[in-house]
């Protein structure tokens, strides 16, 4: 029986696209693969306690450095060869350079690379000395978009087909809520009746700040969930209803209650929230840039991601529309139907098969 050890180091503080991406597999992979022997990797803490339903159950062994730490690398080989997995799968950027054994790597984006002046020199270098040399020696490279392939392909020198395209999926717990348990929600939080909602951090590609220039113009209350004192960072108005974080189990009720959610990001590998809200029924608008038309296809609304005048104009005309905020959120559920963990576990379970088989 082969063992396959998933990479959880990620997992730590506020549950973010990739940290979930990690947790959805080690959840679901067992369960497909009886045949296989599975383990997670965390870092020196372990997993969070609050994850509820993404809690996976299968053994965890602590690496003893913690996630892009300075002695990260010798950690993780080091762990590598203590618990000698047959397959390892890198489920974030963080690649072991020192352990020669099998390897399928997932590389969500390129914006470390693309975007290197927000992230600083050290990530381009990180990429170009760990990552770009140990990925063209793995079996197999996985990504979650045709956008992230060309981008990865490009700034790494690799053929795009070395990289394969397995989507990110909605967990079926995203779906309409009924009106009386989003009314209790709204009263828990303390949310107004009636809110736009956005989604992110405060780094600059998501572009949240071009939100705070317009949120006093806009037609309903903004709603911020981007870490602690985002508003403040972003420079949005006092009296923004901001949301430091928010329990996994809740998000559901989050994006319900909205009457919209407003996706300003110059730059997604995927774009998870997108989705997440439009399982909900919840009309979405989006930036017309980087993934995110390939992830909504015709089920959102999409702007340039720096006018701020459309995204203004946008929200006025969702909120004023009844009709359009039905066909969006009708367009949207049959949109995020096709994006499934299910289907995305079974694909990356084909994967690890053919890595396994490779000579």
């Amino acid at each position: 029986m082969a063992n396959v050890l998933i990479d959880l180091r990620m997992v730590r503080g506020r549950l973010h696209g990739i940290a979930r991406y990690a947790l959805e597999l080690a959840c679901r992979l067992p369960e497909l693969a009886p045949d296989l022997r599975f383990a997670g990797l965390t870092g020196p803490e372990g997993l969070p306690t609050n994850l509820g339903t993404l809690t996976p159950r299968l053994p965890l062994h602590r690496c003893p450095v913690g996630f892009l730490s300075p002695l990260e690398q010798p950690a993780l080989a080091a762990s590598l060869v203590r618990l000698d997995p047959d397959l390892f799968h890198a489920t974030s950027f963080s690649v072991p350079a020192l352990w020669p054994g099998r390897l399928v790597a997932t590389l969500h984006d390129a914006n470390h690379l693309v975007l290197a002046e927000e992230y600083g020199t050290s990530r381009r270098v990180y990429y170009r000395l760990i990552v770009g040399p140990r990925a063209k020696r793995a079996q197999a490279l996985i990504t979650v978009s045709e956008f992230s392939r060309d981008e990865l392909a490009r700034e790494l020198g690799l053929s795009p087909y070395r990289l394969q395209v397995i989507p990110n999926g909605v967990d079926a717990r995203y779906q309409p809520q009924m009106a009386s348990e989003l009314k209790a929600f709204r009263e828990r939080h303390q949310l107004p009746p009636r809110f736009l909602l956005a989604v992110g951090n405060t780094k600059p590609f998501k572009n949240l700040g071009m939100l705070a220039d317009v949120a006093e113009e806009l037609p309903e209350p903004l709603v911020l969930l981007a870490g602690e004192r985002a508003a403040w960072e972003l420079g949005f108005p006092d009296g923004t209803r901001e949301l430091s974080n928010m329990p996994e189990e809740d998000m559901p009720r989050l994006y319900g209650a909205a009457t919209a959610l407003l996706l300003p990001s110059r730059y997604e590998g995927f774009g998870l929230p997108a989705l997440e809200a439009m399982a909900c029924g919840t009309p979405v608008v989006a930036a017309r840039a980087t993934s995110l038309p390939e992830v909504v296809g015709e089920a959102a609304l999409l702007l340039p991601p720096d006018d701020a005048s459309a995204w203004k104009d946008a929200a006025q005309r969702l909120v004023r529309d009844d009709a359009l905020r039905r066909s969006l959120g009708e367009k949207g559920r049959e949109r995020a139907g096709l994006f499934t963990w299910d289907d995305c576990a079974r694909r990356t379970l084909a994967t690890y098969r053919r890595a396994l088989e490779a000579r």
